[in-house]
């Protein structure tokens, strides 16, 4: 569990998994490019995937984020109660894609794992060249990718590292064993989000749940005393691990961006929406079972996101594990 304060941006410096999946996996996946969610399968991007590289990227602190698949047939997700911070972001038609990051604790195997967006480069500017695990992408990205301060894995370039569970439809079926990319969880320094852990703030409203809608997605979290965390529903049905157990972060943040159409499309015809992190506006964290209004503010690609109370003093998170749920400026 996470306490005290993380520096925020480059500039200052959990096991999860049931052994029946992890037996599934291990008996019964392939590893191997699939089909992608837009229809084009993985393109080749130059592996990093070598042991030199695995030790530099433990070494300089570097957390792993993972892209998961969000799609109904692609759940329960396998490996997210590990994640230390988990972002929700909107994607083509109105749904949801998930950008997992793991720096305290590697779980055995994480996924469905899908395509990589525009988006995700800029958020991830934020670490010092942090993993990114993806199958995938639009091929006019894959130079993007290719280019930024990140170590990019996918199929292709580290088949160890990928399974496919045979018992699962194409494409919700391809899993990352974390181990096989990193040596060893890279710690919590890693996690320069500029986020602050503490104690709550003063004020704030009662919120015994809050709902934040996409146009084809739906996330409620409702809060357990028990569990002393939200319990997570996705699309009205209750979000879970392998084992059945109910995902349940410590804290929420509802972060409103602008979300854009960018020049990037799908097989349909659909755009993809590109989420803007840099910049200011206002935002909902929830914790403790109350709501407080806060505004975020990140200067540049480069730092992380500071969170500040209506009191102007800085929002501090509940220790554990933290959703980000990016939602369309109104």
């Amino acid at each position: 569990m996470l306490v005290g304060k993380r520096q925020g941006g480059r500039r200052g410096a959990r096991t999860g998994v049931t052994a029946a999946v992890a037996a599934l996996l291990a008996a019964g996946c392939a590893a191997g490019p699939g089909p992608d969610d837009d229809g084009r399968g993985p393109a080749p991007v130059p592996s990093r995937a070598t042991a030199a590289a695995t030790e530099t990227a433990a070494a300089t602190a570097s957390p792993l984020a993972v892209k998961i698949d969000n799609a109904p047939a692609a759940r329960p997700q396998t490996g997210l109660e590990a994640a230390d911070v988990v972002y929700v972001e909107p994607v083509e038609g109105g749904l949801s894609r998930l950008l997992a990051l793991y720096a305290t604790r590697l779980p055995e195997t994480v996924g469905p794992v899908r395509s990589a967006r525009a988006s995700d480069l800029e958020l991830l500017r934020q670490f010092d060249r942090p993993t990114l695990a993806f199958s995938g992408a639009q091929r006019k990205l894959l130079p993007d990718i290719d280019r930024a301060p990140l170590r990019a894995e996918q199929p292709d370039g580290a088949a160890d590292a990928f399974v496919r569970d045979s018992a699962r439809p194409a494409p919700h079926n391809l899993y990352l064993r974390p181990g096989r990319l990193l040596s060893s969880a890279p710690g919590a320094t890693a996690l320069t989000t500029g986020f602050q852990y503490g104690a709550g703030p003063a004020g704030g409203r009662t919120e015994p749940a809050h709902t934040v809608r996409y146009p084809a997605a739906r996330f409620t979290f409702t809060w357990s005393a028990e569990r002393a965390g939200w319990l997570l529903s996705m699309d009205g049905t209750p979000a879970v691990t392998p084992g059945g157990k109910r995902l349940a972060p410590a804290t929420v943040v509802v972060q409103y961006v602008k979300v854009r159409s960018s020049k990037l499309h799908d097989s349909r015809g659909n755009h993809s929406p590109y989420v803007e992190t840099v910049g200011a506006g206002r935002a909902q964290v929830l914790r403790d079972g109350r709501a407080h209004a806060a505004t975020w503010r990140r200067g540049a690609a480069t730092d992380g996101t500071a969170f500040t109370a209506a009191d102007g003093s800085p929002l501090r998170f509940a220790a554990g594990q933290v959703w980000v749920v990016f939602a369309q400026a109104g």
